[in-house]
């Protein structure tokens, strides 16, 4: 079930409000692919063989991989009718928490924390949770401020 909100002016009574996403794999492919992308290739990222004896028993997913995912995550989970674009305003704080590793499940928890009217449009400040599927802890916790620009 998604937030919403009939016009970018609602926002605000939308705050205290949380939705949660689908399951969304995490695969080796996507983690090369990353690495690739941003020329991280760490061996706990990319050797199955040697991470299965690491600390992690398995390759992991680049932290930065899991915060890039928020916008595919999160995506559906706040709805305002009336916004002609929303664009990412900037991270207030960000923790990594738990690895993901190779193979797994996420989803985000979004809870709306604020929203306030500007020149520009509305900023709404999220707390973004990105739960791995079996485990008590999740990967990250993310504050983040999207900017709602209205049509």
């Amino acid at each position: 079930m998604s937030i919403v909100a009939g016009h970018p002016s609602e926002l605000a009574g939308a705050i205290g409000q949380s939705a949660t996403g689908d399951w969304f794999m995490i695969d080796q492919a996507r983690i090369q692919a990353f690495a690739d992308a941003t020329e991280d290739w760490q061996w706990i990222h990319l050797d199955p063989e040697r991470a299965a004896s690491g600390p992690f028993g398995a390759t992991i997913a680049h932290g930065y991989l899991t915060l890039s995912l928020l916008p595919r995550l999160t995506e559906g989970l706040l709805q305002v009718d009336g916004a002609a674009m929303v664009v990412n305003y900037g991270l207030d704080k960000v923790r990594f928490l738990q690895p993901v590793t190779a193979g797994s499940r996420v989803r985000a928890v979004t809870e709306v924390t604020s929203a306030e009217g500007g020149a520009q449009g509305w900023r709404v400040g999220m707390r973004t949770t990105v739960e791995i599927e079996g485990s008590e802890r999740p990967a990250l916790v993310a504050e983040t401020v999207a900017l709602f620009i209205p049509a």
